[in-house]
């Protein structure tokens, strides 16, 4: 296993296998160890500056993200970071409070139309977004920190998503001019598109209760599926009503149709990833593209993960592989809804959180309990802990503070080893 070291100024130097020598370094005073996972130490004393070349690949995605940095001969870093899937809930939650907060205490407050983000910021990305690109520069600038980069390789996909739809119905793939024309051409909005393309009909009694009213039904909550036209039906105001009062069921037929929202992450995110990185690192960031990825790892006989592929992206897929890669979860850093919705007697809101520390110990604080390495995925005041793995098994709902060892505090992003399937 490799040990990254960093000079006495916190500069990467090479990493070294010799366990035996690191131990004795941190015993003599002339080392100290500045991170668990992946075990880095920074040393105390001058030293030089001489390292090899080191090539980072960056397999870029909308769900997990594959890093992979080697020499010619040798991979000396690997991971797989999944990345953040609540954003979108947690914003719908907010504004769910936030327009009952502005209901109750400012009932006649006049809605201020002009008051936007998007118009005041030019280059504004929707959060959800945004928190992938800084989740994917995050984890370039971790392994900046324990290895000296001299090149980064990134790949990042793009999707024809209108031929995507159009093989999904079918069609003919659009050609030329008529990438202009998207599937709403000549509508006013997305309501009118979805009852024109329903054809004015409800959708679940196809008319039998004559009820001339038609309403644009949510198949999938608006929390969880959008406003996409694919998550939109149209049904007569009386099957609607008794959808939502529990009397009458949709036809097993009407389901949302294939989703697109990771293609449309990639399609926004990648330009926009690639020039931060660029003026981060400049003269280090090149581009490289999918399909030279994937001969590679044919070409080689590799199997198909991100952490391979950041492999083949880096330049060096015959470079002897680690035999273990990293883990990685990014996680929330703040908790925005600060008290909770029910009102206690005397007009009281309870706060939503726990204090930051609670006997110590910190929300994703790294501890070991029973011999086991788990992380603290719950905190109550009584100083018993929710503790989990990485991966969300339960270790224990409630273990009391006295039971656990601190061995690193919390970081947005938890890191574990892991070996031929089997958590390290």
């Amino acid at each position: 296993m490799f040990v990254f070291v960093q000079n006495k100024y916190g500069q990467p130097l090479m990493p070294t296998t010799r366990c035996g020598k690191v131990r004795r370094l941190l015993k003599a005073g002339k080392a100290k160890a500045v991170k668990r996972c992946p075990f880095t130490i920074r040393l105390l004393y001058d030293t030089g500056d001489i390292v090899q070349e080191v090539d980072l690949g960056v397999d870029a995605g909308s769900k997990v993200i594959g890093v992979s940095a080697s020499t010619e001969s040798k991979e000396l870093y690997a991971a797989e970071i999944m990345l953040r899937a609540d954003v979108t809930e947690s914003l719908s939650v907010r504004r769910e409070y936030r327009r009952s907060r502005r209901n109750r205490k400012t009932r006649y407050r006049k809605a201020r139309f002009d008051n936007r983000v998007r118009s005041k910021h030019k280059g504004w990305l929707a959060p959800s977004v945004e928190v992938k690109i800084s989740s994917h520069l995050k984890a370039v600038s971790d392994v900046m920190t324990i290895l000296p980069i001299s090149h980064i390789s990134v790949e990042t996909a793009s999707f024809d998503l209108q031929k995507l739809k159009a093989d999904l119905k079918g069609l003919a793939a659009p050609k030329g001019a008529e990438y202009k024309w998207g599937e709403q051409l000549g509508f006013w909005n997305v309501r009118e598109y979805v009852l024109s393309r329903d054809g004015h009909t409800c959708q679940c009694c196809r008319g039998r209760s004559k009820d001339r009213i038609l309403n644009v039904h949510h198949i999938e909550s608006r929390k969880t599926g959008g406003d996409a036209p694919n998550n939109l039906i149209t049904l007569c105001e009386t099957c609607h009503k008794g959808y939502h009062a529990g009397t009458v069921r949709l036809p097993g037929s009407i389901r949302r149709s294939a989703n697109f929202r990771d293609a449309a992450f990639m399609g926004i995110m990648r330009w926009e990833f690639y020039q931060r990185l660029k003026e981060t690192y400049p003269g280090m960031v090149s581009m490289t593209f999918g399909y030279l990825t994937k001969n590679a790892r044919i070409g080689n006989g590799l199997e198909k993960t991100h952490a391979v592929d950041a492999r083949c992206i880096n330049g060096h897929p015959c470079a002897e592989p680690l035999g273990y890669w990293y883990v990685q979860k990014k996680v929330r850093c703040h908790n925005r809804q600060l008290h909770k919705a029910a009102i206690l007697k005397g007009g009281v809101r309870k706060s939503n959180q726990a204090p930051k520390e609670v006997y110590g110990f910190r929300l994703f604080d790294r501890v070991l309990y029973n011999g086991q390495e788990c992380f603290i995925f719950g905190r109550r005041t009584s100083g018993y802990f929710d503790i989990r793995l990485l991966d969300g098994t339960k270790v224990h709902p409630a273990v009391s503070y006295k039971k656990l060892k601190l061995l690193e505090h919390s970081r947005s992003i938890l890191t574990e080893r892991r070996m031929q399937g089997i958590t390290a």
